[in-house]
């Protein structure tokens, strides 16, 4: 696992040097209503002004601001530093006060039990080989009847070929693999470039979820493809090929009867 955090951690630092694809900072236009620009779909109960925020390995100074200019407190986890960093500009210029810190998704002793009201977590599940833990932590740290709002690459799309074979996509990447994919050595809108991916089923997205103490809300996925578009490129294959799912889940009570979630016996 140790392997996967560097190598992951290098890809990341690499590519926010670079600013390559997935690393833009949040624009002036969306600081003029942040609020807007974090929840599309309405799925943010209420404001955020005061909560506690959690934005999940989503360093790079496009969330994070964005939160804490709508009024959270807002903590970003992210395994790159050079994402951070990104973070730390942006809210230098805004003077917005927000913390960060370098960590794994998937290991998170520094944040304490029932700690945030809400955390939003953008593609970044297949990156770590183990999504349970994941979900643990995240139960972990949220508070009973808090939010949970991510996104996730679909199995599919890390099942299919990145580019079309004379009849279409070609599934070459089996559903039960143990492992991570084969890099690509190019990149690709779907997939980044040397980046360690692993492909996680719909038993664990959603399954796992329910598991680890969630009830699912709501289910979207968003709409990328374009039939017009030119074979081989990302609209072209998300019309054939959904990229991501994004889930609203809500944090439950699973103590037992006449015991609270902290394990307080309630009279």
């Amino acid at each position: 696992m140790e392997l996967t955090q560097d190598h992951n951690r290098r890809v990341w630092d690499e590519r926010a040097r670079k600013g390559l694809l997935h690393t833009r900072t949040a624009r002036d236009d969306e600081f003029a209503d942040p609020l807007k620009a974090i929840n599309g779909r309405g799925w943010i109960d209420g404001g955020l002004h005061g909560k506690q925020v959690l934005c999940l390995a989503g360093g790079g100074g496009l969330q994070a601001p964005l939160y804490a200019a709508a009024g959270a407190r807002v903590t970003v986890v992210d395994i790159s530093p050079a994402m951070l960093e990104q973070d730390r500009l942006i809210a230098e210029e805004r003077s917005l006060d927000l913390q960060t810190i370098p960590a794994s998704m998937d290991e998170l002793p520094m944040l304490a039990n029932a700690s945030f009201d809400l955390v939003t977590q953008p593609v970044s599940t297949c990156y770590v080989p183990n999504l349970a833990k994941v979900y643990d932590e995240i139960a972990r740290v949220l508070r009973v009847g808090g939010q949970y709002l991510s996104q996730h690459k679909q199995p599919a799309n890390l099942q299919a070929a990145p580019t079309p074979f004379p009849n279409g996509y070609a599934v070459n990447q089996g559903y039960y693999d143990k492992g991570p994919l084969p890099p690509m050595h190019d990149d690709f809108e779907h997939r980044e470039k040397g980046a360690l991916e692993f492909a996680h089923r719909w038993e664990e997205l959603v399954g796992g979820l329910c598991r680890s103490g969630f009830v699912i809300e709501d289910l979207a996925e968003p709409r990328h493809g374009d039939p017009a578009a030119e074979p081989g490129t990302f609209r072209h294959r998300s019309q054939y090929i959904p990229p991501y799912v994004a889930i609203k889940a809500r944090r439950i009570d699973r103590s037992p009867p006449g015991q609270a979630a902290g394990g307080i016996v309630m009279p």
